[in-house]
């Protein structure tokens, strides 16, 4: 059984979950854009060991608390080696946007293709799906008796897909990372997006306006 809060955080309202393993109480923290309280609130609640902070990618709406979660919670930080020019480039990405520049804390897991970031008697399964930027990423968890979970960052929304305008963006690789990445695994997958509201794999793969199935 995982236990599994998704909220909208920071001024982006970027999807935060944190999820966890309910037999052991070991924790993964998606996507820390904000909300370090309300973080913090789940961890006490459920008496949670923060075991990794993991990012479907490095752009400023998702990375801009992951220090704050560190300090307070631990856990290694994860995210693709494709991305680091943006994890770098944090300050420059706060000041395009007006936020107030921090500093950063290292990455102490580079993720690939295929690894498992685990999570007591869970694990989320890293699948690369370049275009958003280059080193975008899904994570795929399973649990028994439970439909798949496909945390998607900005590759793939609710009738949407991630814009390709920003450094490292690319529209082909995008729609290719969603047809062959994504479309083909379990249609019966719960997505949740890094913006919005969920979906599932098959409703896209069937009424997505930009990408579909075929």
């Amino acid at each position: 059984m995982l236990l599994r809060e998704t909220f909208p955080a920071g001024p982006f309202q970027c999807n935060c979950t944190v999820l966890a393993c309910a037999d052991t109480k070991d924790a993964i923290v998606i996507d820390p854009g904000g909300e370090v309280d309300r973080i913090a609130e789940l961890v006490a609640h459920y008496d949670l060991t923060v075991r990794a902070i993991v990012h479907t990618h490095a752009h400023l709406d998702h990375i801009y608390c992951t220090r704050d979660v560190k300090e307070a919670h631990g856990g290694e930080v994860c995210l693709h080696p494709d991305d680091r020019f943006l994890y770098d480039g944090f300050a420059m990405q706060a000041q395009m946007f007006g936020w107030q520049p921090r500093p950063t804390t290292a990455v102490d897991r580079w993720l690939a293709d295929g690894d498992t970031v685990g999570f007591g008697k869970r694990g989320a399964l890293v699948v690369h799906t370049p275009g958003h930027t280059p080193g975008s990423v899904c994570f795929e968890v399973t649990s028994p008796g439970d439909r798949p979970l496909l945390f998607a960052g900005d590759t793939l929304f609710r009738r949407g897909v991630g814009r390709t305008d920003l450094p490292g963006g690319d529209a082909r690789t995008l729609h290719r990372s969603i047809k062959e990445r994504l479309y083909t695994r379990d249609l019966d997958s719960v997505v949740v997006p890094g913006h919005g509201s969920a979906t599932t794999l098959g409703d896209e793969a069937r009424a997505n306006p930009w990408v579909r199935a075929g």
